[in-house]
This record gives C-alpha cells, structure tokens and sequence, in this order.
C-alpha cells in the first residue's frame, strides 16, 4: 500500500471490471475513479498545472480558473488546496450539486452561469464569462482544458500505456468524447502501436462534437455543444452516439449488480453494449474506459423523481423497479401478557433492582 503525503500521488489505474455476466458480451471496464478527485480528470488537470508551473504562467499570486461541468472541477480543487492556490470553476445549471459543494468543501469558488447565450450553449457561456474575467485582471490563469494539449498528453503518457501493459492484444477501445482529451491521446498511443486498434468513439445525443444538430443533454460529462478545438477524427475509426435514457438504464443495469458508475461511464458502455451485439464478440479483446463513480449523480442519474420530470414514467426498465416483492410486512405489536397487563421487565430491568434492593434489606 503506497504512503503518499499529497492527494494527487494516489491514483488506482489497473483495476478492470469484467462485464460479460452483466452484459452478455466480453467487455472490460478500466475503471478511473479511484482517486481522491474521483475521476479520470485527475490525470488531465496534474499534467495543465504542471505545465503550466514549468513555463512560468502559473505563480503563487495566481488565481486559477476553469469552466468545467463538474469533474474537472474537483479535480482542480483538491490540487489548489494541495498546492495552495486559489481556483474558481466556471460552471452551469447541469452540474450536480454534490459536485459544487465537494468543490466548495476544498475551498474553491463555483460561479455558476444561469443563462445560456444566443446560440443556445451553456459552454459559450462559460468561455464569454472567463475570457472577460482574464481580460480584466492578469493573476487569473485559466488552463483551458478545451484548447490545451496537456489534457491530451496525459493520456497518451498513462492511461493508453495502462491499457496497453494489461491488454497486449486489444483489438477494440471504446473512449467517451468530451473535451476528447481522453479519446486524442489513448487513439494517438494507439496508432503507432504494434497491432492495430479500432478507436471507437462514442457520444451523447444532442452533442455537435462530431456534426449534427446541437439538442438537449442533461447528464455532464461527455458531449460538446461545439466543436473540441482538440478533436482530430482521422484518428477515430468510428462514432457511435448514445440517447440519455439508454445511459440511465444502463447505468441502473450496473448499479443492479453492484456496480455504481456515473452518467458517462453509462453512456460508454451502453455504445460498447450495442457495438458488440451488432459485430459480435469473436474472440474479440474489448476494452472500455469508465471515467468515473456514480455517488455524485445520486440526486440525478439515480434519482427517481429527477428521471421522470425529464425522460417520463417509462424511463427505467420495469425490472429495474421492482422492490415491493422482498420488503417484509411491518411486523405485528408485541401481544398483551395474560389480564391484559404489561409484559414484566426483565430481572435486568429497573424494577427488578428495584425488587432486589428492597429484599437486600439495604445491608450494602
């Protein structure tokens, strides 16, 4: 077991979750969530700050700045607190309260932007509003996570190294698209690798990151209202997008048996899930990335009230409701002892000291 004297030195990136008895199909799960930032955004934001210390930009008068729809966030958070900086994340209504109050907790500042601009984005928000509070005051140093390739850098250097050491002969990956730091750097490793891999990428509908017409998207994570300045799809082989109720029965499927992820890892596996049953398993190495845990989507993913008001009553399978069968009766009120008197108390009881004092006589 590692000793660590800084929160960022602990990260658990070999651990994998076989889901054949789950789904039916061969699929293995990388599973990034277990760190103190909770997600695979830990990895990301190490590799933005230190580079930006490295070259300068980033100083002890500096006051770090992100939009963010909740991972990245935290991840920031907990390395300010570590390093003594001071952060502000940029976010919008999407993002889940426990994740604005983790943030808080670590003693970061959260503006959340209510309105969107005249497009219709949430993130063109977001940006107006830190490229004004840049403008207006050079300690703010805001990383950029959508246009900086440190966020793809991390993941060519470790998470694609990861899979590889694990799975010398993976043949399919699927990667969720977001900012596609992920997607960029695991296809980058993978290309110049000695065996070919398909690089799946899979989306949310409603998301314009690969074309299409922008729509509602209410699960954070994965998904771009515009395109990622990062984005290079000659190195996707393929994209497969994924409706929000497919995520959220996908995501209640798992919690089903015990395994409790959040709306992106749903997402990916629901478009791992329909990908294999259309190709087929073959003897086929599948590999899936899971970015993190699901305790912060409790108040939504999980949520029943929160997944009907948006999706309708017929959102969840109706085997994923059934809890009524196994809820024991409320069991029955003690009968009345004969005459209808009280039970006596035990000799344990106060009126049995009671009793047992006045025989004693006092003689204590």
């Amino acid at each position: 077991m590692p000793v660590i004297s800084v929160p960022q030195d602990f990260n658990e990136d070999d651990l994998y979750i076989d889901l054949e008895s789950v789904l039916g199909h061969a699929l293995f799960l990388k599973c990034e969530g277990f760190n103190f930032a909770g997600s695979i955004k830990l990895k990301a934001a190490i590799e933005m700050v230190e580079a930006a210390e490295r070259d300068g930009v980033l100083t002890r008068d500096s006051i770090l700045v992100e939009s963010s729809s909740g991972n990245l966030g935290v991840a920031l958070s907990m390395i300010a607190a570590s390093k003594g900086y001071r952060f502000l994340c940029v976010t919008d209504s999407r993002c889940n309260l426990t994740t604005r109050l983790m943030m808080e907790a670590l003693g970061s500042q959260v503006h959340v932007i209510a309105s969107q601009e005249a497009s219709g984005s949430f993130l063109g928000a977001r940006i107006d509003y830190l490229r004004a509070l840049c403008a207006s005051d050079s300690r703010y140093v805001w990383l950029s996570q959508y246009t900086n390739p440190g966020n793809w850098r991390a993941h060519y250097r470790r998470t694609a190294p990861e899979i590889a050491r694990r799975f010398p002969e993976l043949d399919t990956l699927f990667v969720g698209a977001g900012t596609t730091g992920t997607l960029m750097g695991c296809a980058r490793f993978f290309r110049g690798w000695h065996r070919p891999v398909r690089i799946v990428a899979v989306d949310s509908v409603g998301s314009v990151t690969f074309g299409g017409e922008a729509g509602r998207r209410m699960i954070p994570g994965l998904g771009m209202s515009i395109r990622p300045p990062l984005l290079d799809e000659s190195y996707v082989d393929e994209v497969i997008r994924v409706e929000e109720r497919d995520t959220i029965r996908t995501c209640h499927r798992l919690a089903r048996r015990g395994f409790l992820f959040g709306g992106s890892t749903g997402t990916v596996v629901s478009g791992a899930t329909g990908w294999l049953a259309e190709h087929g398993d073959d003897g086929r190495t599948a590999v899936a990335i899971a970015p993190d845990l699901g305790e912060r989507y409790l108040d939504t993913v999980y949520q029943t009230n929160w997944l009907q008001g948006l999706y309708g009553d017929d959102v969840l399978d109706p085997e994923l409701t059934k809890t009524e069968s196994w809820i024991l009766p409320t069991p029955p009120p003690p009968a009345p002892s004969p005459g209808g008197r009280r039970p006596h108390m035990r000799a344990g009881g106060r009126a049995g000291r009671r009793r047992h004092r006045r025989k004693s006589g006092g003689e204590s």
